[in-house]
């Protein structure tokens, strides 16, 4: 992957560009699912957070839970859930919006102080054409898209994930891309288009 590849991963739909990392130890709560995909899910997110060289804990002193997973069959049914509304600015509307678009699935970010993320939620409806996706490839796909702050477009015409002899993985591309990242030299956050430069010598360094 050369520099300008890279630099469009990170350039948004209005031009703009933005590389985010995580700045503190994600916590991963799910909910709406059995036992079985409960692991699945917080398997693929620890796998993802691992190829990053980055830190899971149990408890984030400030939020409790730091990355929290909503599946449901209705969008309706956030509007039901206790308090998201406080956690989430303008939930109704927002919803009323994803509901109209047919939507199956979104993300919100929060920033700290650094404009490092520090809180992540990922809503997944399950439609139809998610029902036939293998439950390991909706989370492998879902931790990939919160490990960093992807352009929106990022993933639009090309998913992050491959199928190798029948087993769905992440793209050998992307897995260096998310590595480089967060190589602890570079900071949390870049603004400047230059910082793809940054990312592609490193991906292009031997191991």
């Amino acid at each position: 992957m050369n520099a300008a590849e890279i630099e469009a991963h990170f350039t948004r739909s209005d031009g703009s560009f933005l590389c985010a990392r995580w700045g503190r130890p994600i916590v991963p709560v799910v909910f709406g699912v059995e036992e079985a995909t409960l692991r699945t899910v917080k398997g693929a997110i620890e796998a993802v957070v691992t190829l990053a060289d980055h830190k899971m804990a149990e408890t984030d002193p400030e939020l409790g839970a730091n990355l929290m997973v909503f599946f449901f069959r209705d969008w309706a049914e956030l509007l039901e859930v206790p308090n998201l509304d406080r956690l989430i600015d303008g939930l109704a509307p927002l919803v009323a919006k994803l509901e109209e678009a047919e939507a199956n699935q979104y993300r919100v970010f929060r920033f700290d102080e650094a404009n490092a993320i520090k809180a992540a939620f990922v809503f997944i409806r399950m439609d139809d054409a998610l029902a036939d996706v293998p439950a390991e490839t909706v989370a492998l796909s879902q931790a990939v898209q919160v490990i960093l702050l992807w352009s929106d477009t990022a993933f639009t015409d090309r998913s992050a994930l491959a199928v190798a002899e029948g087993t769905t993985i992440l793209r050998p591309e992307i897995a260096a891309l998310i590595r480089a990242a967060y190589d602890p030299v570079l900071p949390a956050v870049a603004s400047d288009p230059a910082h793809a430069l940054r990312l592609s010598a490193r991906i292009s360094q031997p191991n």
